[in-house]
């Protein structure tokens, strides 16, 4: 298929090279999405339907036999080889059961080691004879080693798991997932759905993967160009915002979550506005040797009617001119004038049209007004009063002046105030579809920056309300959902937990109570309960050796291994590790066959998985976050990154929480 692509001559059906260009960037797109990736089979399963989907189902009729792979296959002749997985004859791949087969006699998954096919495991779905039983298939390849960056899961798609990956792409879903239970994966595998099923509509839109920090990008950013997906684009909530301004500042606790605070949004409102003049004066426009004029009173109304349509305040300032010139223009017509809409757009660019509209309706800097916001008290309580009482009011003031809004530094929570101000100036693009991740960890602000890019589409919303670290962390996804913009988003939950072992899930669950009451815990599905040990060190020397002997034994497995600690003691552990000549990398690089060890930061931690995983010093985990809560909820995250195995290390003593 990509030799036939190679090999396709344009030269002669293009009318111009703007064609030709667009033509040949197509080509080489398909060229990429047709490459050949080392070890990963063409197909995974096989169903055999008792009847041929479609057809009429009379006794005696032929079934017809489909091979279920990442991409559609065909042959020389065109004829299909591999049926793709998002396909509808392939759904039953993943829901068929003993309970409702779907008219399938027959469901094989092939096993493979390093691209050969080793094994392969018959379900007679439709056979009452033969009793339902676990695919140990399935369970080998959910617990297959974690060496390199996220892959697809195209061959263990659970049913629960595949209502939502094929959801349609008018609604926006969220999904409330515990760790390892699939919700980054499923998320990404409705992208590559979505885009099989409106593929020429999201071409128009597009889409966009939004992950809490580049490490994490890093991490998944393969899985969709595995499955031929090459157009997605992925970013953070901070590359979106930062659009005007550098951000090299940050904020106290207590100033960024009010600066996230949704009724921030109206402060803003009213600032931008504010800068609506009523006109005191009429507009005198000269044409020729005539004069027109345009009484103060229908220019307020005018501004009155904009206003009350609460369209954008640049898109009614672009408005206003015309209305103005519009009332010009009928006045010329009562004179027996004939004019058409070039004298209209002249009488808009007239100066005495200008000068009125710079005066009544001004132009505005988004990243001047929010500057002045957070430096001019006055001004600040003016558009605040009502909103923010005066000791929040002071709490977002800047303590020291600033010259200019390149001279300031920004925090990232000032950027978003910005992309709001910028949004109430001039509307921001809106994607087809959106794919939020750890979502749980925005603040109302951050959602409405993110609606923003989505107003018109669709979002997919991901996230664990137990694992919020922040100190805006979402309480509710109804909420979420409402400053998203989405209300009506429909709310799912994934509960049966794939990726972490049942001993290290039970231990960790045990925080639930104290970070996230009423969330039902994670049940792990894996028959291997992993592998699950606290080790009391004895000081902090010999406690540092003990970690280090931890990582070289759990580095004697097959896979990768992750250190993780508090940020703060990540320096010693790092030259601990070096004076012990074992390489490590940091979150979001690649691991190879000679170095499977990364030190991880808690505060990086989340969204990342490793087979093993050593954990230093839990307590120093929670006491490395502004209050116990959102420590412990640190502790929740990192507790549950281990695919295989879990190594606790701890001097001093562990959370009170974790008592069991």
């Amino acid at each position: 298929m990509r030799e036939d692509v190679e090999s396709l001559d344009i030269k002669d059906v293009t009318a111009n090279w703007v064609n030709a260009e667009v033509l040949a960037r197509q080509i080489n797109d398909r060229i990429k999405a047709l490459a050949d990736l080392s070890d990963t089979p063409l197909f995974f399963g096989r169903l055999d339907y008792l009847h041929s989907p479609g057809a009429d189902r009379a006794e005696g009729a032929e079934g017809e036999r489909f091979y279920i792979g990442r991409r559609h296959v065909h042959d020389h002749d065109g004829d299909p080889m591999v049926i793709d997985w998002r396909a509808p004859v392939s759904q039953p791949f993943y829901r068929a059961s003993k309970k409702d087969p779907m008219d399938v006699g027959l469901r094989r998954r092939f096993g493979y080691t390093r691209g050969d096919i080793t094994a392969y495991e018959d379900e007679h779905l439709s056979d009452p004879a033969e009793a339902a039983a676990t695919s140990k298939l399935l369970q080998q390849e959910i617990e297959r080693p974690r060496v390199g960056p996220m892959r697809d899961i195209v061959a263990t798609i659970q049913p629960e798991q595949d209502e939502i990956v094929r959801s349609g792409l008018g609604g926006t879903v969220c999904v409330q997932g515990g760790p390892g239970t699939g919700k980054t994966a499923v998320g990404l595998h409705r992208v590559a759905y979505l885009l099989y099923a409106h593929r020429e509509r999201l071409a128009r839109t597009g889409t966009l993967v939004i992950g809490p920090n580049r490490s994490f990008l890093h991490y998944i950013e393969q899985v969709l160009p595995a499955l031929g997906e090459l157009s997605v684009q992925q970013a953070t909530v901070d590359d979106l915002v930062a659009r005007s301004v550098e951000v090299r500042g940050t904020d106290d606790a207590p100033a960024a979550l009010l600066k996230g605070d949704a009724r921030m949004a109206q402060v803003l409102r009213r600032a931008v506005y504010s800068h609506v003049t009523l006109p005191a004066e009429p507009v005198m426009v000269v044409r020729g040797s005539r004069r027109w004029r345009v009484p103060a009173y229908e220019i307020e109304e005018m501004v009155r009617e904009l206003l009350d349509r609460e369209i954008r305040y640049g898109a009614a300032r672009e408005a206003l001119p015309q209305r103005i010139a519009h009332a010009v223009l009928v006045q010329m017509e009562r004179s027996g004038e004939a004019p058409d809409d070039r004298v209209q757009d002249a009488v808009a660019r007239n100066p005495a049209v200008k000068a009125a509209v710079k005066a009544i309706w001004p132009p505005v800097d988004p990243a001047k007004l929010v500057l002045r916001l957070l430096t001019d008290a006055d001004f600040l309580a003016v558009h605040a009063d009502g909103i923010l009482d005066e000791d929040e009011q002071k709490t977002i003031l800047w303590a020291k002046p600033v010259r200019s809004v390149k001279s300031a530094k920004w925090s990232s929570a000032d950027a978003v105030l910005i992309d709001e101000a910028t949004d109430l100036v001039e509307r921001t693009h809106s994607l087809g579809h959106v794919v939020l991740d750890e979502a749980q960890d925005l603040s109302p602000m951050q959602y409405r920056a993110v609606g923003r890019r989505c107003s018109t589409g669709s979002a997919t919303v991901l996230g664990d309300l137990a694992q919020g670290t922040t100190p805006w962390a979402t309480r509710s996804w109804d909420e979420a959902l409402s400053h998203l913009g989405k209300p009506d988003g429909v709310i799912e939950e994934l509960t049966a937990g794939f990726r972490v072992p049942t001993d290290v899930i039970t231990y960790a669950s045990r925080l639930l109570p104290h970070i996230a009451p009423g969330l039902t815990p994670v049940a792990s599905v894996r028959e291997n309960p992993g592998f699950f040990d606290l080790r009391e060190t004895s000081g902090e020397a010999s406690g540092t050796a003990e970690v280090v002997a931890a990582c070289e034994e759990l580095l004697g497995n097959e896979g990768s291994t992750g250190l993780i600690a508090a940020d703060a003691r990540v320096p010693a552990l790092a030259d601990a590790l070096t004076a012990a000549g074992i390489p490590y990398l940091a979150p979001g690089e690649e691991t190879t066959a000679e170095t499977r060890l990364t030190l991880v930061p808690a505060s990086l931690a989340k969204g990342l998985e490793y087979d093993y995983v050593v954990l230093d010093e839990p307590q120093a985990v929670v006491d490395g976050e502004p209050d116990e809560r959102t420590g412990l909820r640190r502790l929740y995250v990192a507790l549950t990154r281990a695919v295989s195995g879990l190594i606790v290390t701890h001097a001093a003593p562990l959370p009170a929480a974790l008592a069991g």
